[in-house]
């Protein structure tokens, strides 16, 4: 979906301007997006695998839910809407811990150039998996992985990406956190 986005300075100051997603991304223009690992208190992260037809890691099994905020929204609002709307959970703003924002920037073989704000939140998947509803737009399915893949994406095939390893090693430790609090 071709969404209306808030164009961000590389520093992550609003520019006051806006465009569409796909104009941001030709242009490689900062804007923000939300990550939400979904977690559960026997250490599980959930993982969804992104459909075939998504232009960027199509079928890659990738962050439990994230998207990009709209022009104007909340960054907490955007991450609620994003979980429901990915996976049918509904989440209270108090379900929701902000580990980080971290500065993404990739140009993909397809042009695209993703320099992004990612807005990075942990949350306890307190509903059984099996009550969850994936949006088929966006998903291809949801699975329940051990906490450790995040420490140990160089052996998986098409789970995370090795390159991104000190990121999940964070959310690993920010996750074991919470967990032991």
């Amino acid at each position: 979906m071709d969404e209306l986005i808030d164009i961000l300075t590389p520093e992550g100051t609003p520019t006051g301007k806006t465009a569409l997603k796909s104009e941001a991304h030709k242009n490689g223009w900062f804007h923000n997006t939300v990550h939400v690992w979904l977690y559960t208190s026997d250490k599980k992260i959930l993982l969804q695998k992104r459909a075939l037809t998504k232009k960027v890691f199509p079928g890659l099994w990738d962050i439990s839910v994230a998207g990009h905020i709209a022009a104007g929204e909340e960054i907490t609002t955007a991450a609620l809407r994003e979980v429901y709307e990915e996976i049918g959970l509904k989440l209270s703003i108090t379900d929701l811990t902000k580990i980080g924002t971290r500065i993404h920037m990739v140009t993909h073989n397809n042009g695209i150039q993703d320099n992004e704000h990612h807005h990075v939140f942990i949350a306890e998947l307190k509903a059984k998996i099996e009550t969850l509803k994936i949006q088929t737009e966006e998903v291809d399915a949801i699975k329940l992985f051990d906490l450790s893949i995040l420490l140990n994406t160089e052996k998986q095939k098409n789970i995370l990406l090795s390159r991104f390893h000190e990121y999940y090693k964070n959310v690993y430790n920010k996750i074991l956190e919470q967990i032991n609090i």
